[in-house]
């Protein structure tokens, strides 16, 4: 059974609050958590509307905010939502559940779930997931320079969601691959792969 993150907290309140401590222990001692929105800020365009869909404490946004773009986390982890907040209050951060409704509406240029988010969602919803973030955004018609947005997503194939179920479920919810790699800083991507980054544009 795939745990997610609904279920892991209700069972153990105190665990976003070590989650976001684990964060801060890394940056005390000099980690570099940045990898996944250097990425993102190399592909977007100046001043894009991003959405960070599984925000955590805004990490990713803050980051993306700070270099000029306008940024808006989504996350259903009160707690986590609070210390973005803290973190950077200039972006907007909002408490809602990914595979819920009246979050976020966009259009966004460019949508990142990083951080295994998606590993985390009920496999009855992840395709309501990935719907939800196809049609938040811009489409090459409504786009001034005529480019469909794109959603990036990271995660680990040992967490119940393997890559030919994630491409049929983004088939179904209107996506296609258009780029795939095992690692954050582009490495390739093969069969022995354990972990999977992807770009998807509408289809």
């Amino acid at each position: 059974m795939t745990q997610t993150w609904k279920t892991i907290v209700d069972a153990d309140p105190g665990h976003s609050r070590r989650y976001a401590k684990r964060w801060d222990d890394m940056v005390a001692e000099g980690v570099d958590i940045d990898g996944e929105a250097r990425l993102i800020d190399a592909m977007a365009p100046r001043g894009a509307r991003i959405l960070d869909a599984g925000c955590g404490q805004g990490r990713t946004g803050a980051y993306l905010h700070e270099r000029g773009h306008r940024v808006t986390g989504v996350d259903l982890d009160p707690h986590l939502v609070e210390r973005a907040r803290e973190l950077c209050p200039d972006a907007s951060w909002e408490v809602a559940d990914l595979a819920g409704e009246g979050w976020a509406a966009g259009p966004f240029d460019l949508a990142v779930s990083a951080g295994n988010v998606l590993a985390f969602v009920d496999p009855a919803d992840r395709g309501i997931v990935l719907a939800n973030l196809a049609g938040r955004l811009v489409s090459a018609s409504d786009d001034v320079e005529g480019r469909d947005g794109r959603l990036v997503v990271g995660f680990g194939l040992d967490r119940g969601w393997s890559r030919e179920e994630f491409d049929a479920d983004a088939r179904e919810a209107g996506l296609e691959v258009e780029q795939r790699w095992s690692t954050w800083d582009l490495r390739p991507f093969d069969g022995d792969s354990g972990f999977m980054v992807a770009v998807l544009v509408r289809r």
